[in-house]
């Protein structure tokens, strides 16, 4: 295992929640740029955090302008390094009660946002051929439950635009490390009221993203171990036939 420690980190929607825990997690090995809408919040953020390491910046993810002068302001601390795409709004409305706009608000959010942020930093990641990207996710687009069809659209989009990503990038830059990692249910504004706390979370997504290693590129992880990829009826039949041990999935 490599761990990131030059650099600066950029974590989105880091004003509360699992943004916040990660932001203040990630501040204990490398100053972070904290993005967010909310000053105060992004402040108190800022109280959590190590003394001195952590940076906020006021920036909305669905703006390109307003995201590209976010990283022109942690670049003055030190070059983007690691950018965790975490910012993502869950409004728990129904379709019907949905209009287009509204729906296309989260959609340029949980989407919008994590294609804008990594952009922009991918700027600097590929002049330098290093870096690390990791894309909080979930499978809502897989089991979506009521009232979450923007949410799990979004997200499902989300975890499509990762892997469309790794195939345009990752034989030319293969020291840019790109993955999703989906924190589990959490007990915060957008999950269930007994669900993880997120500094418990948070310990996990910081040692993955921290973790800069070419054999994460393309992974899922859940909490703290890796999803095995699908294998296929003649892929298990050959193995079986050759008594192949079967990869055991890493845990962190």
């Amino acid at each position: 295992m490599t761990d990131l420690r030059e650099g600066i980190a950029v974590v989105t929607g880091a004003g509360g929640g699992l943004g916040r825990a990660l932001a203040v997690e990630l501040s204990k090995t490398m100053p972070v740029s904290g993005f967010g809408r909310n000053a105060a919040a992004l402040e108190e953020t800022q109280t959590q955090a190590e003394p001195g390491q952590f940076h906020p910046v006021i920036a909305d993810v669905t703006d390109f302008n307003s995201v590209s002068q976010g990283f022109d302001t942690a670049i003055k601390v030190a070059p983007v390094t690691l950018l965790v795409n975490n910012a993502a709004l869950y409004p728990r409305r129904d379709f019907l009660e949905e209009t287009a706009d509204s729906f296309m608000e989260v959609v340029n959010t949980n989407l919008g946002g994590t294609v804008a942020c990594t952009r922009a930093a991918l700027a600097g990641m590929v002049e330098t051929g290093f870096g690390r990207i990791m894309n909080v996710a979930t499978f809502a687009d897989i089991a979506p439950l009521p009232a979450s069809s923007s949410y799990s659209v979004s997200k499902g989009a989300a975890r499509i635009f990762t892997r469309a990503l790794i195939a345009d990038i990752a034989d030319r830059f293969p020291g840019i490390v790109v993955n999703d990692w989906m924190p589990g249910m959490l007990a915060t504004r957008m999950g269930i009221a007994e669900g993880l706390a997120p500094e418990t979370a948070a310990v996990w997504g910081a040692k993955l993203a921290l973790w800069h290693d070419p054999s994460l590129t393309g992974t899922t992880w859940e909490m703290d171990r890796e999803i095995p990829p699908p294998r296929s009826l003649k892929r298990r039949i050959a193995d079986r036939v050759l008594m192949r041990p079967r990869a055991q999935p890493r845990r962190l």
